[in-house]
């Protein structure tokens, strides 16, 4: 992938007006109308100069934003798919879009996408010149004592969820950041930092309520479809539309945690804490979560610690490292979960340009961590020539029972014997400049195959580990993401989709 120019990639990903029959605005408005007309006056179809439209069409990363033709707002799951058979019968590519989830249908005639939040960096996985579907109105969180399940609109985004689950003292496994929305984490993984404790987002999924690509609603469980059940867990959307999901909760007190920050001067010493906590710390209520940034503007580079412990306070010594180590800013207490999440403040980047690519390794050593500081302040250095803003390097180290929790098979991650690696490097490329796309995409894509062969060349089994989908770039081979599985998904797909109406859409497509 290293040789593919940005033109390539984006090829690759099925989302290029090429792939499309031109259409002009007004035959895009027809479809718009047509949905209009045939809906419940409960939903509405929103139109270019409305504050509605305007909060529809954004999207977290300006290289993910396209211009609709309309946005649709579905009050309810038959709406939706009311609005699928229209979408089907004109071919018309669509958009939907969860927070951080990668939908965008793009194919012969319309355009359509679905959004729930637009957390997607990815150019035309959550967005679309056709028609933009908004899940706004699905909000409602219930929890349900007696099953200890809670019924999450995909409208919402995580911050939202936590905060609603804190007044019955429970939460669920979700994001790990703030301004995430539901729905790409419950289809595609879900790392977070309960997932020592309960694993993945989607090894916590009880039932989706999934609108059909026909149109017809069906409540997706383990039991009533095991092949729709599988594929939903980190298929993404190229089974219909997601419209609640039901997931387990946990009894939730108030942990310890926050952010710390370091001057780059002590850098060194906060890679040595970390590998020593990564190699000593096996308590699964115990994490670290710590990203290198490297400010092009000024040239700045800052460390930033996320430390967290699953109960009001820590046990002696685990954090006593990290938290020794001069620092100019912390922010940790005793608080509620969902406060905890604000710490780290994700949507100071809104409106760059963004890409993500993603490591799995075995292990934080002191070696890898040093190499990894390397990486982040040579690529700092070469991008902020380009028109970089924020190059950031971030460790995601778990425990190796990480894959241990899932009661049944997911699409993602397809494997989860030992040659997955159980920890990660998240790297993330902001910047302004389009022009910069080709330069970005092939400098992360040089880093991060440096990176894992590093890890290879010092023995750790990752050699075939599966990528992340969240975080994969343009142009990533299904089968880099899900192995052995894609022949697997494209058999359930072609059951469940026979006219290949989720192929009007964009994202990671089977």
């Amino acid at each position: 992938m290293i040789g593919l120019s940005f033109s390539a990639l984006a090829g690759l990903i099925s989302l290029s007006a090429s792939t499309e029959l031109q259409k002009t605005d007004s035959t895009y408005s027809a479809t718009c109308n047509e949905i209009a007309a045939a809906i419940s006056s409960a939903s509405k179809v929103h139109y270019s100069g409305s504050s509605e439209y305007t909060k529809d069409n954004d999207h977290w990363a300006s290289s993910a934003s396209q211009t609709s033709a309309c946005s649709f707002e579905p009050a309810n799951a038959q709406d939706v798919g009311t609005a699928l058979q229209i979408l089907a019968k004109d071919k018309t590519p669509f958009a939907v879009s969860p927070l951080h989830i990668w939908l965008a249908f793009v194919m012969t005639t319309h355009v359509l996408k679905v959004k729930s939040g637009g957390h997607s960096a990815n150019s035309g996985f959550s967005s679309t010149p056709g028609v933009q579907i908004a899940l706004f109105s699905f909000s409602d969180v219930v929890y349900d004592a007696n099953t200890q399940t809670a019924t999450i609109g995909m409208g919402l985004i995580w911050d939202n969820v936590y905060a609603e689950l804190d007044k019955y003292g429970v939460t669920v496994v979700g994001a790990k950041t703030t301004g995430v929305g539901v729905g790409g984490i419950v289809l595609g993984g879900g790392y977070t930092y309960l997932s020592n404790q309960y694993g993945l987002s989607v090894d916590n999924v009880v039932a989706f309520e999934l609108v059909m690509p026909n149109g017809t609603v069906a409540s997706i469980t383990s039991s009533s479809n095991p092949d729709l059940f599988y594929g939903l867990r980190g298929g993404y959307n190229n089974f219909g539309i997601v419209t609640t999901v039901t997931m387990k909760t946990y009894t939730q007190s108030q942990v310890w945690g926050g952010r710390i920050s370091y001057t780059e001067t002590r850098w060194d010493a906060v890679n040595t804490a970390i590998a020593n906590f990564v190699s000593t710390v096996t308590d699964p209520k115990a994490c670290v979560y710590s990203t290198g940034n490297y400010a092009s503007a000024s040239g700045s580079v800052t460390i930033s610690s996320i430390l967290f412990y699953d109960a009001p306070t820590y046990p002696d010594g685990i954090f006593d490292e990290l938290l020794a180590i001069p620092h100019f800013e912390e922010d940790i207490s005793t608080r509620a979960y969902s406060n905890f999440i604000q710490t780290l403040p994700a949507n100071t980047t809104s409106g760059l340009r963004a890409m993500f690519h993603w490591v799995p390794i075995e292990e934080f050593t002191l070696s890898m961590l040093q190499m990894v500081k390397n990486q982040t302040l040579s690529y700092g250095k070469q991008l902020s020539l380009s028109s970089g803003v924020l190059i950031s390097y971030d460790l995601v180290p778990f425990l190796p029972s990480l894959y241990n929790y899932s009661d049944t098979p997911s699409a993602f991650p397809s494997s989860r014997d030992s040659g997955q690696g159980h920890s990660f490097v998240e790297v993330y490329y902001g910047w302004t400049d389009p022009n910069d796309d080709e330069v970005m995409v092939q400098a992360g894509a040089a880093s991060a195959a440096y990176m894992k062969q590093f890890a290879v060349d010092a023995g750790q089994d990752v050699a075939n580990a599966l990528v992340y989908p969240n975080c994969a770039p343009p142009g990533t081979a299904l089968e880099d993401m899900y192995g052995d599985a894609v022949s697997r998904l494209r058999s359930i797909r072609s059951v469940v989709d026979p006219g290949d109406v989720m192929g009007l859409t964009g994202g990671w497509k089977f």
